[in-house]
């Protein structure tokens, strides 16, 4: 904590020295640039004629040493409690991991130019750490510009946020920084939805159909409790019929996902169902996601394969895709994924904020890392019983918490979550998603 407190207050109140060109100019007003180290300090300059913003741009230049480090900053008052959406565009040349390199911060600063405490929350006693720095989100790309931003509430007691815009560690880069502004704006609206996992088995089918109509009863009773979207189990026309991959695998479309989609715009929500797919001569486990309109939203082949499936002749999958839904972003993964840090990371690094797992069963601590280390609402829909102190069906929170989770054979978990609500580490990581994408490898 002390030492996170100390790089704060001293990025934020290092001198402010001359730059190539008058950061005073009528053009660009009040932007100064600074840099951490006179040694690793770039070059920085201003262009108000023939760039392609109206307003001109900020520049910063590398040189091909390693380590340089600079930004232009500037300060934005503001008022406690209030919300504020920052954007700015930025085009970058020989930057080899913009995410990385072309940065924003964003610091809460009282009227004396000290950092702010955080809002503590209802539950909170003792000592309240020090609201951390806001790092907005890459957007799209447009003509070449990356759009830069997103919506933050100030904590109570800021008076003004100092905005530094960014280029580190990119030997021989080149920055320039657009319409960087930072206003007042309404507060964004809740997105709530309703996760549900299903803690079944089926037992006793004679058929892979036999297997999907035992299913019927539980995603109507998840129908029933308004929930948005339910989660079953993996490879359910392959459990318990004492058949192999080959003897049930179908393709996508396939009579197992025709009788899911049907059931999906009967009782109107969102269904991931874990099968087996055949695609040609190659078998892959899947994970479905289909639409409340019966429609295939998109599929997911299980990457991560255990020995028993290799051995059984089946593929592994070779992306990671993110569907944009009503709800949100949906990925999904399943069983033997968990194991592997990567599925769930490159999931959450294209934007999932629901991560759907059948699994037939994994080391339950790796449910709460998976959904903690990237601060994710996972949902799983598992085969184990809780008597074997294993992997549960639960829908798990930001924290790696279960937020519901089964106890018996038969039950629907459901939670309620808000996609809309950032969460915050009581030990000071700030928003921990959006510093994920800045700091990670």
């Amino acid at each position: 904590m002390r030492r996170a407190i100390f790089f704060l207050i001293g990025l934020t109140t290092l001198p402010m020295h001359a730059n190539s060109a008058p950061a005073q100019d009528k053009a660009l007003p009040d932007w100064t640039p600074g840099w951490p180290r006179d040694e690793i300090k770039p070059r920085f300059d201003i262009n108000l004629v023939g760039g392609t913003r109206k307003d001109g741009s900020l520049l910063i230049i590398a040189d091909q040493r390693e380590g340089q480090h600079g930004w232009w900053q500037k300060s934005f008052p503001i008022t406690g409690r209030k919300f504020y959406r920052f954007h700015a565009a930025r085009q970058t040349k020989d930057v080899d991991v913009p995410r990385r390199c072309a940065v924003v911060r964003i610091l809460w600063q009282d009227d004396k130019g000290k950092p702010v405490r955080v809002d503590p929350p209802d539950d909170t006693k003792g000592s309240l750490p020090t609201a951390e720095p806001e790092y907005p989100v890459d957007g799209d790309v447009v003509n070449g510009w990356a759009e830069v931003g997103g919506v933050y509430r100030a904590p109570s007691n800021a008076t003004k946020a100092i905005v530094e815009l960014h280029l580190r560690w990119a030997p021989g880069g080149r920055i320039e920084w657009c319409d960087a502004s930072l206003a007042e704006c309404t507060p964004p609206s809740p997105r709530r939805v309703r996760l549900a996992a299903v803690h079944f088995r089926p037992q006793g089918g004679k058929t892979p159909m036999d297997n999907c109509k035992m299913f019927e009863p539980h995603i109507a009773e998840a129908a029933k409790q308004k929930a948005d979207l339910v989660v079953l189990g993996e490879t359910i026309t392959y459990v318990g019929l004492g058949k192999t991959f080959l003897d049930v695998a179908e393709p996508i479309p396939g009579p197992a996902t025709e009788y899911f989609c049907a059931l999906a715009k009967k009782y109107k929500i969102h269904i991931v169902v874990g099968l087996v797919e055949r695609d040609g001569s190659l078998i892959y486990n899947v994970a479905v996601l289909i639409g409340p309109d019966g429609r295939i939203i998109g599929k997911y082949r299980k990457v991560c394969l255990p020995r028993s499936e290799v051995e059984a002749g089946l593929s592994p999958g070779k992306d990671y895709p993110v569907f944009n839904t009503k709800l949100g972003k949906i990925g999904m993964m399943v069983c033997y994924d968990g194991f592997f840090p990567e599925v769930a990371r490159e999931l959450s690094n294209r934007g999932a904020e629901v991560i759907c797992w059948p699994v037939w069963g994994c080391n339950p601590l790796l449910s709460a890392a998976r959904a903690c280390e990237n601060h994710v609402h996972l949902v799983s829909s598992t085969y184990t019983d809780v008597s074997s102190n294993w992997t549960i069906t639960a829908v798990y929170g930001h924290d790696g918490r279960p937020i519901a989770k089964a106890d018996k054979w038969g039950t629907i978990v459901i939670a309620e979550v808000d996609l809309s609500q950032r969460f915050f580490w009581r030990n000071n990581l700030g928003d921990f998603r959006a510093e994920i994408q800045r700091s990670r490898p």
